[in-house]
């Protein structure tokens, strides 16, 4: 439509009509004479505004799943990367746990023989050495470790200080061929040379062909002239076997040691040799035996029993 006069004058005459009409309905309330022409025209236009309604909806309901789904995405983005500091933390306590059990049971065991320990941290095992079982330690000549010197842990003897740096040291493991430990039986005092094989257990020759010894007995370091490069009444291990004695000079027995040489972490260089021999006092104790259970079994005489013990008038 043009911009002519007779176009305004026309809008301005419908504005005020429906501005009429307006007052009429809103004074009518629900008897307004407009009522029937809105109903009929809700009749003609609803089916329209329903089905423009139908195709917007899903648009608006997809911008809003956009929406909410990038909250929830970056929600569970939060919650996963504190499950991960969490377990992450959890781990670390576990192994922080760890490793205050094997310190305090060193430190027991260091305080129960005498021993002046440096504690170390194994921080690589064997290939840097060649196939001899053979761990590396973090404490070296710096930290006053010298060559032959015993190295235990919680459990027991772990080896001796072969190879010294600065700041890292070697040490053959008790249960290396080539390693040999002198022994001592606990309560008999029987000696003899235990020496390694790998992962089976310490076969332990004792000086005496007819020691009577038997499995269960247990077995701690005899000690070096001068201390080294062992100290005495270090645990050894167990006897799992023993050979029949068959007139030999000297009795083979094994010997399954204490200590778990494929699950080192923390050991103890010992630097200070005890004042005296503390013999069988680093044993843990012994297991308590398992009581066997006793069954009492109390007979009833029958019925056929009794009357026939029963005297005759």
């Amino acid at each position: 439509m043009r911009d002519t006069k007779e176009s305004r004058l026309l809008l301005v005459l419908l504005i005020a009509i429906a501005f009429a009409l307006i007052t009429v309905d809103i004074r009518g309330g629900q008897n307004s004479p407009v009522d029937g022409a809105r109903q009929a025209a809700a009749t003609v236009f609803g089916p329209i505004e329903n089905g423009v309604s139908a195709a917007v909806n899903p648009v608006g309901n997809a911008v809003s799943a956009v929406r909410d789904s990038g909250e929830r995405h970056d929600r569970l983005a939060a919650l996963e990367k504190e499950n991960a500091a969490l377990k992450a933390r959890l781990g670390s306590d576990d192994r922080s746990r760890s490793r205050l059990k094997q310190l305090d049971k060193m430190l027991k065991v260091a305080g129960q023989g005498q021993y002046g320990i440096k504690g170390a941290e194994v921080i690589a095992i064997g290939a840097a050495q060649g196939f001899s079982w053979t761990i590396t330690i973090d404490a070296g000549a710096n930290d006053g470790i010298k060559r032959d010197m015993t190295v235990l842990n919680g459990d027991g003897l772990v080896g001796r200080v072969t190879t010294v740096g600065p700041d890292s040291a070697t040490v053959l493991l008790a249960n290396d061929p080539d390693f040999t430990v002198g022994t001592r039986m606990e309560s008999s005092d029987e000696l003899g040379f235990a020496s390694g094989q790998g992962d089976r257990p310490l076969r332990v020759q004792l000086l005496n062909g007819k020691a009577d010894v038997k499995r269960g007995d247990r077995v701690v370091t005899f000690g070096s002239q001068a201390d080294r490069p062992f100290v005495p009444g270090v645990p050894v291990g167990v006897v799992s076997r023993v050979d029949p004695s068959g007139g030999d000079l000297t009795r083979t027995v094994y010997v399954t040691p204490y200590v778990g040489f494929t699950k080192l972490d923390l050991v103890g260089v010992v630097v200070e040799a005890p004042k005296k021999d503390p013999r069988d006092e680093v044993l843990p104790p012994k297991p308590k035996p398992t009581p066997t259970p006793t069954v009492t079994v109390t007979a009833t005489p029958s019925a056929d029993a009794t009357a026939t013990d029963q005297p005759q008038q």
